[in-house]
């Protein structure tokens, strides 16, 4: 990391102006800017508008920016002009610095920003950041999948009650609830995967306000190219570039579907904290792994910390949708101006519910304890079995014995025993909760 600075006028300017939330852009945010920098520069260079000397030096400048070397030489604040524009020339400067390092002159913007414009890189940026991020978020999701599925698995045969509007209901068995929530990440992971489509289309080459004005008529192609080349994601030109330059609504799209994976989140995080409470006056039905002290003033007590943490992932992770949201119609005619928190905010999203996921597979269910003689007493006791006998006693007294059964204290299965002509051998036919647990008999 250098010690001092590369930048310099313009990004000087803007310390000064922008000292708002000393919060600087996040480090994917300059990787992928370093990466579009790298690009155009190729793309230049292989148009014959750079010589090629100095295509290359700026090529090599720009990725070491991509690698990370130069973060701390990009301190400006997120809240800064709503097109980025000084952080677009940030790296600008710190790049031509880099090139006059190597004895070579490049100028900030005739070189380093040739045929291009802030209006369409920073878009451009915010983009690939994304589309790179989510490969990691889609593996961490792919992850979690695994070690639900492999949960629905081990457990596929063990009978539970269900519940719904927080009461008891019919059984249904550890598989099939474990299996619910797995399908619920899958079809995040569809939804993610769809969107990811639209948000890999670059409106490079549209510089200010989606014309392309001074911009050669085959950069953004050869742009992109390269960016697939350093990358290996299929990025795409953009087919109509003012659309993406006055809006972001593939981010909104995005932050959508990141709503909406958080919100599965959260429900599992919740029926993980319900089905672990007690142990003795909660449900009780499981066990996550005890990995801290619970409490500093009541020994032995045990929390749910990881479902805990990752549910304030999810809160986090919802706000900024609502962030993106009204950043994402701020779009006055041909540019939105606020681009700069919408990247920040996307992939805040994207890294916190990447960790999270990997912390909730390894850290909480990976661990996770069936407590079986749990689940067979609350079963036994569960006047709603008797929903199997709807045929048999019509819903009335149905009700009526499973009322009776609740006052008493009583097992359904004695209490049809003693006020129904049913025998033992056909209650244990009906009541059988592993038949109930798959459609019961017809």
């Amino acid at each position: 990391m250098a010690s001092e600075p590369l930048w310099g006028e313009q990004t000087r300017l803007a310390i000064d102006n922008f000292a708002i939330s000393g919060k600087p852009w996040r480090a994917p945010l300059i990787c992928a800017l370093g990466l579009i920098k790298a690009a155009a520069a190729r793309a230049n260079r292989s148009l014959g508008l750079l010589p090629a000397d100095l295509g290359l030096a700026i090529e090599r400048a720009a990725l070491a920016v991509a690698r990370h070397e130069h973060d701390d030489q990009f301190p400006l604040d997120v809240y800064q002009t709503g097109s980025g524009t000084s952080t677009n020339m940030n790296a600008n400067e710190v790049i031509s610095a880099l090139v006059a390092a190597e004895g070579l002159q490049a100028h900030p913007n005739d070189h380093v920003n040739f045929g291009q414009s802030s209006n369409d890189v920073i878009p451009a940026t915010i983009q690939v950041a994304a589309c790179l991020a989510c490969e990691g978020l889609l593996d961490a999701l792919e992850h979690l999948i695994e070690v639900i599925d492999g949960l629905a698995e081990t457990h596929a045969d063990q009978v539970k009650t269900g519940r719904t509007h927080l009461m008891d209901a019919v059984p249904l068995t550890l598989g099939q609830e474990f299996g619910a929530w797995a399908a619920q990440l899958r079809s995040n992971r569809e939804r993610l995967q769809d969107t990811l489509c639209r948000v890999a289309r670059l409106p490079l080459g549209g510089t200010a306000v989606g014309t392309g004005l001074n911009c050669h008529p085959e950069f953004a192609d050869l742009a992109v190219v390269a960016l697939d080349e350093l990358t290996g994601v299929e990025f795409s030109v953009a087919e109509n570039a003012f659309e993406h330059i006055a809006a972001k609504d593939e981010c909104v799209e995005l932050s959508g579907q990141l709503r909406t994976l958080a919100v599965s989140l959260l429900k599992i995080c919740n029926d993980l904290r319900w089905m672990n409470s007690g142990p003795i006056a909660g449900l009780g039905e499981i066990e996550l792994p005890a990995l801290q002290a619970g409490s500093s003033i009541m020994p032995g007590k045990v929390n749910p910390v990881i479902p805990e943490a990752l549910a304030m992932v999810c809160a986090r992770v919802i706000g900024n949708d609502s962030c993106v949201t009204l950043a994402g119609q701020s779009g006055n005619f041909q540019l939105n101006v606020m681009l700069p928190v919408i990247g920040d905010a996307l992939i805040e999203s994207i890294e916190l519910l990447d960790r999270g996921m990997r912390h909730l597979a390894d850290k909480g269910m990976a661990g996770l304890r069936v407590r079986q003689d749990r689940l067979d007493d609350l079963l036994a006791r569960n006047p709603i079995l008797i929903t199997a006998l709807n045929q048999q006693l019509g819903y009335a007294r149905g009700a009526e014995l499973a009322k009776l059964a609740y006052r008493e204290g009583r097992t359904i299965r004695d209490v049809l025993l003693e006020h129904t002509d049913l025998d033992a051998a056909q209650l244990d036919q009906w009541l059988d909760p592993q038949k109930l647990a798959h459609g019961g008999l017809v």
